[in-house]
């Protein structure tokens, strides 16, 4: 069973910097997509930033290229999110997810629920002020 927790949520001032971590258990997730997901109050769950665990390659959402940053720890089995200029819009729920299957074809979010074990986090709240 593939379990995800997530870490680092909290409260900061716009213009702020938080660090999101993921850790992972129960498979190993070496050629996997992986992302993380946020869901604003009111507002269907989107992918803010994704990685191929095999590859490395990486993908963006449009609203947080260059503040945030995905990177994955094949090693310690983690993947983190480093949150940079932070705006009030930023705020919600944010959601580690993994893909069962293997895969390199990561970008956006459409490669998460096409399997029955792909996998959520229980969710961070990040809650940015203005």
């Amino acid at each position: 069973v593939l379990y995800l927790e997530e870490s680092g949520g909290g409260s900061v001032q716009a213009g702020g910097s938080l660090r999101l971590s993921c850790a992972v258990s129960g498979y190993p997730l070496i050629q996997n997509c992986m992302g993380w997901f946020h869901e604003a109050p009111g507002e269907m769950r989107l992918a803010v930033a994704t990685i191929a665990t095999g590859s490395g390659s990486t993908y963006y959402a449009d609203g947080v290229k260059g503040r945030f940053t995905i990177s994955r720890d094949n090693a310690k089995n983690t993947l983190s999110l480093e949150m940079n200029s932070l705006k009030p819009e930023d705020t919600g729920t944010y959601y580690c997810a993994a893909a069962f299957e293997t895969s390199d074809a990561c970008d956006g979010g459409g490669w998460f629920g096409g399997h029955a074990k792909d996998t959520w986090g229980q969710g961070t709240l990040v809650t940015v002020s203005s």
